[in-house]
């Protein structure tokens, strides 16, 4: 019976299992614990994402793996070599495409719209390292160890472990004002996770996607003003009150706080605008992105269902 494997059970790899499960498909979904979500057509196994062998194992009857994986930003570059390099392993022993979820810090700092040919120039270890897994992956296609490669970039997410979330979420719900590590009026691309899933399915599936990187269809930048104001809107409380707080202040605040301390490398995201072009899947495939209301709303019942673990979510930025 083929199956398709993800690993990593966090809100992307979740998602994903989702909406295959829900397309008829059969899914094994690999994480450290065995989470996930719960359907009949959807096994949950716990395993270590840098065990080569044992995801090789797990992938032997695969019609794609993909890494769904995204660990702490804080240990990035131990954590990330060796789970690449075991999913990548696993794709090339069974001959399964890889799907990569990935995003948008590979092309550092730029200074206009970012499409799938924009350069990936990033400078900062951590930011360098995504792109340096996308050039191995590719270059193992090319080489002929791996049947097939895609990575699928997206923004900010708009449901969970984003800017969003994380700063702005439970106290705007909670009609309190919203400490923000960035400007407020700067226009921003933000990607809904129903849509990754929806393009990472495409991405495995569709061999027209295959040996190339596609942009997530998103909808129309939003500064953090506009979001955080639509947001209360649909939520049903007060208007939001938002203050930009200087970057010394998040700066003495990541001396506590690992995840405030890596904001900073990623803060060029939101001092100018930052606009993700996905036109080339919409074309290609036909996706587009789910209404920026509805997601919303998923974001503000998911705060309200379980406000601790939201907001204390690893911080996941584009």
């Amino acid at each position: 019976m083929a199956v398709h494997l993800i690993v990593g059970a966090g809100m992307v790899g979740s998602t994903t299992a989702r909406l295959l499960a829900t397309r008829g498909e059969h899914v094994r979904i690999v994480s450290r614990s065995g989470r996930g979500p719960i359907h009949a057509r959807i096994e949950r196994i716990a395993a270590d994402a840098t065990d080569a062998d044992r995801l090789s194992e797990l992938a032997q009857d695969a019609t794609a793996v993909y890494n769904c994986l995204n660990p702490a930003y804080h240990r990035w570059l131990t954590d990330w070599p060796p789970m690449a390099t075991a999913l990548l392993t696993a794709a090339e022993r069974s001959g399964a495409p890889l799907v990569i979820a990935g995003c948008l810090y590979g092309y550092g700092e730029v200074s206009g719209p970012m499409t799938e040919q924009t350069p990936l120039a990033a400078t900062h270890p951590k930011l360098r390292m995504r792109a340096d897994m996308w050039r191995d992956a590719l270059a193992a296609q090319r080489a002929g160890r791996l049947r097939a490669v895609t990575e699928v970039r997206a923004s900010d997410y708009l449901q969970a472990q984003s800017i969003l979330t994380f700063f702005l979420g439970q106290p705007l719900l909670a009609g309190r004002r919203a400490i923000v590590p960035a400007p407020l009026d700067v226009p921003h691309t933000w990607t809904s996770i129903n849509d990754v899933a929806a393009m990472l399915v495409t991405a495995a599936t569709d061999e027209r996607a295959w040996n190339r990187p596609w942009h997530v269809p998103s909808a129309a930048p939003k500064t953090i003003r506009q979001l955080a104001t639509r947001f209360t809107e649909l939520a049903g409380v007060p208007a939001p009150k938002l203050t930009s707080a200087p970057a010394p202040v998040f700066r003495a605040a990541g001396l506590f706080v690992p995840m405030l301390r890596e904001f900073q490398t990623t803060a060029y995201q939101f001092a100018r605008p930052f606009v993700m072009d996905s036109s080339a899947a919409t074309t290609a495939f036909g996706l587009r992105p789910q209404p920026i209301d509805e997601a919303l709303r998923e974001a503000i019942a998911l705060l309200r269902d379980a406000p601790s673990t939201s907001a204390a979510a690893p911080l996941a930025v584009a």
